[in-house]
């Protein structure tokens, strides 16, 4: 999955709960992270992964994959409402995706 999908998928009106069953993630996880493989791209594909697994790393081996951490599944979620509220509701899915990849790669 693409970051571009991830958002589609909640745009839609997917629920964090229904996603984490389709991940097979936990959804009681203190915090969920949103990984892309490195290096990155915002077309490279994302990797989900509970904190108790990564242990917090930014950087993330998995089945000799590198990810890179791009921000939890909190943000995530805040700023896909935050994008639907009235004011926002003009941005499309490819501009939050490219503004959510920015913040991930250059601010965070």
């Amino acid at each position: 999955m693409k970051l571009v999908e991830l958002i589609d998928f909640f745009r839609n009106g997917g629920s964090f709960e229904e996603f984490c069953r389709l991940e097979l993630l936990n959804e009681e996880s203190e915090v969920i992270g949103i990984f892309m493989e490195m290096p990155l791209d915002i077309d490279n594909e994302l990797r989900f992964f509970e904190i108790e697994k990564t242990g917090g790393r930014l950087e993330y081996t998995d089945h000799g994959i590198n990810y890179y951490n791009l921000f939890d599944f909190y943000y995530f979620l805040d700023t896909v409402e935050e994008a639907g509220n009235d004011q926002n509701e003009a941005i499309s899915n490819e501009e939050l995706t490219k503004l959510l990849y920015n913040y991930a790669i250059n601010d965070a």
